[in-house]
Order: C-alpha cells, then sequence, then structure tokens
C-alpha cells in the first residue's frame, strides 16, 4: 500500500488551497453574518464562488466514475481525500466545489442507475450545479438504523406511484435549490416480501403536491442553514418512470450510495480536526495563565501530542479505505469504511472538546468553529448509521475469520484446563 499523494494529486491541492486562501475564507464571514442576520441561505455567494471554482476546474472531484464530456475533474477516492480534507475545514465549502452532501450520493446512484431521460432532467442540472438534492431515508418513527425497518410507502396505482410517510434529518430541504427528492420506501407490503427487496427509491420534485417541509431540525440547538428537516410526504403521485432502477432495488442501492458518502464525511471531518488542532496551538502560544503560557503546561502539550498521532492514524485508516474501495469496489471495502466512520467521528468530538477547554468559555460561544464542529462531530455518530451498528459490521467480520480458524491459537498458545 503506497499512499503518497501523486504528482496530479498535489497539484490540484495546491490549487485547491489557493482558492481557499484567495475566494472562501475571506466569504466565510459574509456567509455567516448573511445567514444570521437575515435567515436566508446566501444563495447570491455561492453563486458568484461556484461560477470560480467551474472555471478553475475544481468542480464535481469527488465521482470516480466521471466520463469524459461530463463536467468536473475525475480522480480516485484515494486521490479525491486529501482535497475533501481541505474543502472540510470550512463546512459550507464542499458546496462552491458541487463536492457536498446528499447531492454527491444523489448523483452517483442516478450517474449509475438512472435512465437517460432521469439523467437529463435531474443528474445534468445537478452536475452543472444549477440545483441541488435531498435524500428521504431516516424516519421519526422507526428505527432508521435499520432500512428493512422503514415503513414510508411507495404504492403503485396505474401509471403513478403514491407516496406516504415522514422523513427526516432530510439535509438540504431549506436550500433555495433544493428541486428533487429521492425518497426510500416500501413498495412491497406483502408479509413474505424479502426483507432486502420491499423496498425501492423514488424520484420526487419538490413542488410535488403533498410535499410538505414540516421543520427544521436542529442539532443540539443549531439551525444548519442548509437545514436538517422534517419532511412529510402525504398522498404524493409522481409518475411510475420516477422509480430509480427497478422495484425492490431500493436496499441495494441505500447500499451503493452510502459507502462513498460515509468515506467523504470521515475526509472532510480529518481536515476539520486539523483545523481544531492549529486553533488549538495558536490558542495555547498566545495565552498565559499564572504567568505562564498554556503551550508550557505539560497536560496542553499531551493533548496537542495526542491529538497529532489521533488525526495521523485516522488518516491511515481511511486512506486505507478509499484505497480498498478503488481497487475491489465499495462492498469489499465496507469493513474499512465502518471502522473509520467510527474512528472519525471519535476523533473529531476529542479533538474538539480538548480544543474547547484549551480556548476556555470562548469555545463554546460562535466566537470559534469549535463548538459547531463539536455538534456535527456528535452528530457524526448517527450520520450514514450509529456507531452501533458500523461496531457490529466489524465486530461479526473479525467472528467469522475467527470460525474459519477455531483452535488454532488455543492449541498453540493457552494451557488446557
Amino acid at each position: 500500500m503506497d499512499f503518497e499523494y501523486s504528482a496530479k494529486t498535489q497539484s490540484l491541492m495546491a490549487k485547491l488551497e489557493d482558492f481557499m486562501q484567495s475566494y472562501v475564507l475571506p466569504a466565510n464571514q459574509e456567509f455567516h453574518e448573511t445567514f444570521h442576520s437575515t435567515g436566508k441561505y446566501p444563495i447570491e455567494l455561492l453563486d458568484r464562488l461556484k461560477a470560480k471554482a467551474f472555471e478553475a476546474g475544481l468542480w464535481n472531484m469527488f465521482m470516480p466514475g466521471l466520463k469524459d464530456d461530463e463536467p468536473g475533474t475525475r480522480l480516485t477516492n484515494l486521490e479525491y481525500a486529501p482535497l475533501a480534507e481541505i474543502m472540510g475545514r470550512v463546512p459550507w465549502a464542499s458546496e462552491v466545489f458541487n463536492c457536498s452532501a446528499p447531492d454527491t450520493g444523489n448523483m452517483e446512484i442516478l450517474h449509475q442507475f438512472g435512465t437517460p431521460e432521469q439523467k437529463e432532467r435531474w443528474l445534468k442540472p445537478l452536475m452543472m450545479g444549477e440545483i441541488r438534492s435531498i435524500v428521504g431515508l431516516t424516519e421519526p418513527d422507526t428505527a432508521s438504523s435499520d432500512l428493512t425497518n422503514l415503513s414510508t410507502t411507495i404504492i403503485r396505482d396505474g401509471d403513478h406511484y403514491v407516496i406516504n410517510g415522514r422523513k427526516w434529518f432530510s439535509t438540504g430541504a431549506m436550500h433555495p435549490n433544493a428541486k428533487l427528492a429521492i425518497v426510500f420506501g416500501v413498495s412491497d407490503p406483502s408479509p413474505d416480501a424479502d426483507r432486502h427487496k420491499k423496498h425501492s427509491f423514488i424520484l420526487v420534485p419538490m413542488d410535488t403536491p403533498g410535499v410538505k417541509i414540516v421543520r427544521d431540525v436542529p442539532i443540539m440547538h443549531h439551525h444548519a442553514p442548509e437545514g436538517h428537516s422534517e419532511v412529510l410526504y402525504e398522498n404524493v403521485r409522481v409518475p411510475v418512470e420516477n422509480i430509480l432502477a427497478s422495484e425492490g432495488d431500493g436496499f441495494m442501492l441505500a447500499q451503493a450510495r452510502l459507502g462513498p458518502g460515509r468515506i467523504h464525511h470521515c475526509m472532510r471531518t480529518i481536515g476539520q480536526c486539523e483545523l481544531a488542532l492549529e486553533l488549538m496551538c495558536e490558542r495555547a502560544l498566545e495565552r498565559k495563565t499564572f504567568g505562564r503560557a498554556l503551550a508550557d503546561r505539560a497536560n496542553i502539550q499531551d493533548w496537542i501530542a495526542e491529538a497529532r498521532f489521533d488525526i495521523d492514524q485516522a488518516r491511515l485508516l481511511m486512506l486505507r479505505a478509499a484505497w480498498k474501495m478503488d481497487r475491489e469496489g465499495a462492498k469489499a471495502a465496507r469493513v474499512d469504511v465502518s471502522a473509520i466512520k467510527v474512528v472519525a467521528a471519535r476523533l473529531q468530538t476529542g479533538i474538539t472538546d480538548r480544543a474547547m477547554q484549551v480556548f476556555g468559555a470562548a469555545g463554546i460561544t460562535p466566537d470559534t468553529p469549535l463548538s459547531y464542529l463539536w455538534t456535527w462531530g456528535r452528530a457524526l455518530r448517527f450520520i450514514d448509521g450509529p456507531d452501533e451498528v458500523h461496531l457490529m459490521v466489524i465486530a461479526r467480520d473479525e467472528l467469522g475469520k475467527a470460525k474459519g480458524r477455531v483452535g488454532a491459537n488455543t492449541h498453540h498458545y493457552v494451557r488446557p484446563h
């Protein structure tokens, strides 16, 4: 395994870092002031920056299967990883480069499984950054960590499907350009249906009658500009051609969608942890208590050192998952992806918590990004599957391997009784 960044990747990193310094960071204050003073998403600012990013060739970098005639730069997951880190340092920056969730996952499954008509109507404007999309997965009334529990219904009625259900944490629903919902639900409600074949994904235009945004759900009392919304689908009718792939393919599509999405979150998280460490170090050098700089305190030095090797270890784990996904596919890398998903979320809450402590009371205010980054790290322990599900995946894999060698170790290393 060789994780050294290629010359191509290093060139793109330098170009992206220059773009962030020249355009994104100077606009960061404007972004937040616009949202907090007006309550509106700063769409004009984003459109201005997106045009510059498109012109610079920093566009749709997340999609390994990008075709030559499609807008963007085709990169492997391994090549994309350090770029996602750089974008992740400013939570809203990914949209500038058309690399933000949930659009990335939605574009990938439309790219792989959409019909020519679906691609023309939805994928093309998504890839051009003209519209945004949401995904309707988790539900407030079911244990959504098990996708087969989800109970929203997608029932065929002649030439239409009728959708009924309630979803929440539909990220991006408050965005002014949100035009498409990709909704997961039961299309075969019969009692004897295969639990992995009874769900489907369907494309629902956001302006379809019966689609209602009930509320923006705050995370730890924080309202995200794009919203993590609760959305009601009440007798929503869409044509049969809006089904994605085929009836019963929902679970398969969800797994195909979640694999890359999970690792993208982890890539951005590592960039945010690097930022938290940098802020912690600068604060420790600048602030004094009882006549000495915080940086001279042994416990602060321990926190800094532990943050450094925690980040480096997580990055190596993430790069290995990306490398394996590139070589063998998302399914083969699922245990590695589960591992980095747990590690990255724990990493973010741990490092940002220590950084907030070094900043003192200022660390829990909006004067630094730390409290928001901590909030997002805590949310990441649920997003795309809770820790417990990923730990189960890893444990079952280890136990499965052990079953094939039962007695091999006890025979040589354990004294019989």
